[in-house]
């Protein structure tokens, strides 16, 4: 079974910049492909970012493509989400999750495994 644990997560300014981590168990992380998912208060959650077994393609959701930059070290079972230029409306809960199969996953409903989701709360 895999267990994914993110962190990072924290109060930051607008403009301001946070990366988030998630470390996953097992040794069949590089087999799979990555995302994360955020779920802001009264919103459906939203795929921010995907990225594919071996990090050589990424999708990123039109509202952060450009700020965030997702990516992984699979050595160290680790995935990332760098924050940059952040907004009030990146509030949320960011969760990692893992894909069905090798490559990116848009559909959130089809990744297997999730992690608890760490807060990022951006100040006005």
């Amino acid at each position: 079974q895999v267990q994914l644990v993110e962190s990072g997560g924290g109060l930051v300014q607008t403009g301001g910049s946070l990366r988030l981590s998630c470390v996953a168990s097992g040794r069949t992380f590089g087999l799979f492909g990555m995302g994360w998912i955020r779920q802001a208060a009264g919103k459906e959650r939203e795929l921010v970012a995907s990225i594919t077994w071996s990090g050589g393609s990424t999708y990123y959701a039109d509202s952060v493509k450009a700020r965030f930059i997702i990516s992984r070290d699979n050595a160290q079972n680790t995935m990332y989400l760098q924050m940059r230029s952040v907004k009030p409306e990146d509030t949320a809960i960011y969760y990692c999750a893992r894909a069905p199969g090798p490559g990116v996953e848009r559909d959130t409903a089809s990744y297997d495994y999730w992690g608890q989701g760490t807060q990022v709360t951006v100040s006005s």
